[in-house]
């Protein structure tokens, strides 16, 4: 084959076969094709798309370009959980401890932060002695003992994924939904659960800004998941604000922990339940998504989710003492509450200025190897539609250093919004998509 010739092709409008994606992506990752050819691969396509089932056979063949995880060993139907990435969103620390305390096994890859959102691995470090790297052996034992087990992704896992995208994001080629939804789903197909439930973010501190794409996005993912042989859900849930109150890794723990304790906010809770609910359907537990969600608040007013994620916490070397207790977790030196300069109600708040605050502060990543300071962020005090008035606090910084403190303060002044009306609020489950 020639790679000059599969570009023409598809320049032209016509689908690639099954065999040519298949080369194209081996040849890549094995880097005998050139980036310059890939760029122009990914331009054509950004122009002209892709059919179902080339998005199919482009998601089957990064999925398999590098190790492929067997999770036969582990006992029951494998359930993964996947979020498009939020501001504030420590779900996962409460779901995957909420599904697995009644019996979900949850054998789950997750990742870094990187810009202005969080990533599950970051926040569980801020545990003492707490590792995401864990053998094959001990990554199957814990989801069979404790059925969950949360792991980093490893280096080989999808690596034609990592090369393509850090192509895409240098050539102006990564607003493309087929290739977003393989990207993501390549990932999640490798990591070998039998299904998987997406939580695909929409609003303004989300990457799809709006529900048409945020539908698209959703619909294309659950598609490969069928066509590859997998039950796939999404939920479209809002990122219009942040989720729950906590924005900041330390932060976001201990929400996620009064959470467990069957507390925490609202919004965050009902996430969680919609999520668990689809998850203990797919592994057979409930027959509905009903009876799921009472088995799920069940486990949160008993106590049980919190006992989970403690076992969890040890099982992975943590300090479950700290679980027990997070007031023991690290804590910022500076603490400062930001006044209301205006009266009425909270009518908008950009989402993704208060993602990127938090990474001003050093609770995000710039670059891949920047280093992260776990106990800076922001608590809001208010939220969308809240009444508010001027001088009552709109949020808290915690910050390790005054000047950002400063620099802090002054972005956040221009995150909120207010109206003398109580605005509409957008429900937080914006659609299911099966």
């Amino acid at each position: 084959m020639n790679m000059c010739d599969l570009i023409v092709k598809k320049k032209r409008g016509n689908s690639l076969k099954k065999d040519e994606i298949r080369w194209m992506i081996q040849k890549y990752t094995d880097g005998e094709i050139p980036d310059y050819q890939m760029s122009a691969m990914m331009m054509a396509i950004c122009f002209v798309g892709m059919t179902d089932e080339e998005t199919t056979e482009l998601t089957l063949a990064m999925a398999e370009s590098g190790d492929m995880l067997d999770l036969s060993g582990i006992k029951g139907i494998k359930v993964d959980k996947h979020s498009t990435g939020g501001v504030g969103d420590k779900t996962s620390l409460v779901l995957a401890p909420l599904a697995a305390s009644v019996g979900v096994p949850v054998a789950k890859m997750s990742g870094r932060g990187l810009g202005h959102t969080g990533g599950t691995i970051d926040k569980l470090e801020s545990f003492t002695g707490f590792s995401t790297s864990l053998s094959p052996e001990q990554f199957i034992h814990n989801v069979n003992e404790f059925h969950i087990a949360i792991a980093g992704q490893t280096a080989d896992l999808a690596p034609a994924d990592k090369k393509l995208y850090a192509l895409r994001d240098v050539t102006g080629t990564v607003d493309q939904m087929s290739l977003i939804a393989s990207s993501i789903m390549s990932k999640k197909l490798a990591s070998g659960s039998d299904a998987i439930v997406l939580d695909v973010k929409t609003g303004d501190g989300a990457f799809m800004k709006n529900m048409e794409d945020a539908r698209a996005l959703a619909q294309e993912m659950v598609k490969i998941g069928r066509l590859a042989g997998r039950d796939v859900t999404a939920v479209i849930s809002d990122m219009d604000q942040p989720l729950g109150y906590a924005v900041g890794n330390v932060l976001e723990v201990r929400e996620a922990i009064e959470t467990l304790r069957g507390r925490g906010p609202a919004d965050l809770r009902e996430l969680v339940l919609t999520l668990g609910s689809y998850m203990t359907v797919k592994a057979g537990i409930a027959s509905n998504p009903g009876e799921a969600r009472q088995l799920l608040e069940q486990s949160l007013e008993n106590g049980q989710a919190f006992q989970v994620f403690k076992e969890f916490i040890r099982a992975q070397g943590g300090d479950p003492e700290e679980a027990e207790h997070p007031e023991l977790l690290a804590s910022a030196r500076f603490i400062e509450e930001v006044p209301s300069p205006e009266e009425g109600y909270v009518s908008d708040i950009h989402t993704e200025e208060i993602g990127k605050i938090c990474l001003m502060l050093g609770g995000g990543r710039k670059t891949k190897d920047s280093q992260i300071d776990l106990s800076v962020g922001l608590e809001l005090c208010r939220k969308k539609g809240d009444p508010v008035r001027k001088g009552e606090p709109l949020a808290r910084i915690h910050a390790n250093d005054r000047t950002l403190l400063g620099e802090a303060e002054n972005m956040l002044a221009d995150a909120f919004r207010f109206s003398e009306e109580k605005p509409e609020v957008e429900p937080l489950i914006r659609a299911i998509i099966e």
